[in-house]
């Protein structure tokens, strides 16, 4: 692809480096930038650079956080401080919370057991998660964990593991129901299909 200006190609470049965006399109958006006032595109920049830089992650559930310690699902009086969902990433929070059926708390695990990948458990947020669990206020103690996680070899791999370490707990594990295809992710899985899921989650077996 050829480029009338080195600014140009070098912009293409870094926008195209973005997952799903390629050469074409990335050269569409600096286009459409270069058009835009000055002012869009350093507001653009900026919010970037916050967000790079100012960005929190939620010491109990790895969720992100604006400011503090807490995310703002961890910081709510409203929600069900007994009940956990573990995903394995954030974009699973989101698609869950745009659902409404969902009033839990959040465990983000950073990704799932894959051996091929070099991903062990000590590489994810089991640890804490064990730990949240084993936690011992009654009016806080966790009953229920929510396996919420791909419907995949390395998903139902990761199931299985924590399973076994929570079975020591007391306490309950479910899984969300197969509406979810396998082989899915569940930030691409429509708002009806996963609300229904987490609604009719059924009991995780691990033997």
């Amino acid at each position: 692809m050829n480029f009338p200006s080195k600014l140009i190609e070098d912009a293409v470049n870094e926008i195209s480096r973005l997952p799903g965006i390629g050469k074409k399109t990335a050269l569409r958006l600096a286009l459409h930038l270069l058009k835009q006032k000055e002012t869009v595109t350093e507001e653009l920049s900026s919010a970037l650079l916050a967000l790079r830089k100012d960005i929190r992650y939620c010491a109990t559930c790895h969720n992100v956080a604006d400011s503090g310690h807490l995310c703002s699902v961890c910081l709510s009086n409203r929600r069900n401080k007994q009940i956990i969902c573990v995903v394995e990433d954030i974009p699973d929070v989101l698609a869950i919370e745009n659902t409404n059926q969902y009033q839990g708390l959040y465990h983000v695990l950073g990704g799932v057991i894959s051996p091929i990948q070099g991903i062990g458990p000590d590489e994810l947020k089991i640890d804490s998660l064990i730990q949240r669990c084993a936690h011992t206020i009654s009016e806080e103690k966790v009953t229920e964990v929510i396996l919420a996680l791909p419907a995949t070899m390395e998903g139902d791999t990761t199931s299985f593991f924590i399973s076994r370490k929570l079975k020591e707990l007391n306490v309950k594990v479910s899984t969300i129901a197969r509406g979810i295809p396998v082989g899915g992710e569940l930030e691409y899985t429509d708002e009806v299909t996963l609300g229904r899921s987490i609604l009719t989650r059924i009991n995780y077996s691990s033997e």
